[in-house]
């Protein structure tokens, strides 16, 4: 009887993941900041959104895959939600220009949201006209919001970037920011150490 009740509660606990796929420029710096969100149990780096099979990050890196920078983020429903995770997604990089995040530029860095179903459509839609709305920006959002497709996992190297690099300056330059501004702005919401 204890495998069976076993069975359930994992079962259980199984349905209330979900996951969602982003582009918010380098996928090293959303990486970074999602994997310190409480509730998310991975967060992947890979390529969404282009027509090329199984693309190399060098393939991308030319924008000509069609592909962005993306991460796969999987979380519990019952410690986070779609909200939450849109609401560090538009707070750590910038949704209003096209095509760039900083000094990276190219469609591979377009802000985007790839949804899987009807309920992070709706969500996705409802924050980008709240926040249009509210002018948290000077310019308007450009962030997309697609289909998800396909996935495509990054190379080894560049899963957990910034905790296995954290010495690189680009580590020290542009993702340190974001995660401390994430960490401030978020503190009450990150994993316990």
């Amino acid at each position: 009887m204890a495998l069976s009740l076993n069975g359930f509660s994992q079962n259980k606990k199984a349905s209330n993941l979900e996951s969602i796929t982003l582009g918010g420029g380098c996928y090293w710096c959303v990486e970074a900041v999602y994997e310190n969100l409480d509730g998310v149990k991975s967060v992947v780096s890979g390529f969404s959104g282009g027509k090329v099979a199984n693309p190399t990050y060098e393939e991308v890196c030319t924008g000509e895959t069609g592909h962005a920078e993306v991460v796969q983020i999987t979380y519990d429903k019952a410690v986070t939600d779609i909200n939450e995770i849109f609401k560090v997604f538009f707070t750590v990089h910038d949704p209003t220009t096209l095509n760039r995040q900083g000094a990276d530029v190219g469609t591979q860095y377009r802000s985007v949201i790839f949804y899987k179903n009807a309920e992070q459509k709706k969500a996705a839609e409802s924050i980008i006209a709240e926040l249009n709305k509210a002018k948290v920006y000077k310019s308007p959002i450009v962030t997309r919001v697609e289909p998800f497709k396909v996935f495509y996992k990054a190379e080894d190297y560049h899963q957990n970037y910034y905790a296995n690099n954290k010495n690189q300056p680009y580590c020290k330059m542009v993702i340190q920011p974001k995660l401390e501004k994430f960490e401030k702005v978020f503190k009450d919401k990150l994993k316990k150490k």
